[in-house]
């Protein structure tokens, strides 16, 4: 895929852009088809508060991955690369691998695990970032 001459887009769905303003990142950007979506964690958007555990956290955070995909003009069926980073990585595998395999039940996408000792927030267990290809899960 060439990608001279295309333009990058910072995509930042309008709950997200206090994040933007405040820490200066994009929820993800694109550029062509290629989308990189930057780590997406366990916060329900409209209160700012992270959910209590792996499993509500991986739920929020799924569902905030599907926003800004969304925005940016794609679908969870359109990630090609999953990286996800637990603080307690074979504590929550099994709940965490159970919702992913609700918000991505087939044409499942490469997918690294990393353990990590602590995310933004002490609250947060879990962190998703992505690659997505537009329209590719079609």
């Amino acid at each position: 895929m060439n990608l001279t001459g295309m333009e990058r887009q910072s995509i930042n769905p309008p709950a997200t852009r206090a994040v933007y303003d405040q820490l200066h990142y994009a929820q993800a950007t694109r550029v062509g088809d290629l989308i990189w979506v930057s780590g997406q964690v366990g916060i329900d958007l409209t209160t700012m508060t992270p959910a209590d555990g792996v499993e509500a956290q991986a739920r929020l955070a799924f569902d905030n991955l599907r926003t800004v995909l969304r925005a940016a003009g794609a679908s969870l069926a359109d990630i090609v690369e999953l990286t996800t980073f637990h603080v307690d990585l074979r504590g929550g595998a099994a709940e965490f691998g159970r919702v992913k395999d609700e918000y991505l039940p087939d044409r499942y996408p490469s997918w690294t695990a990393v353990g990590t000792d602590q995310l933004a927030l002490p609250e947060l267990v879990v962190e998703i970032r992505a690659v997505a290809v537009a329209g590719s899960g079609d």
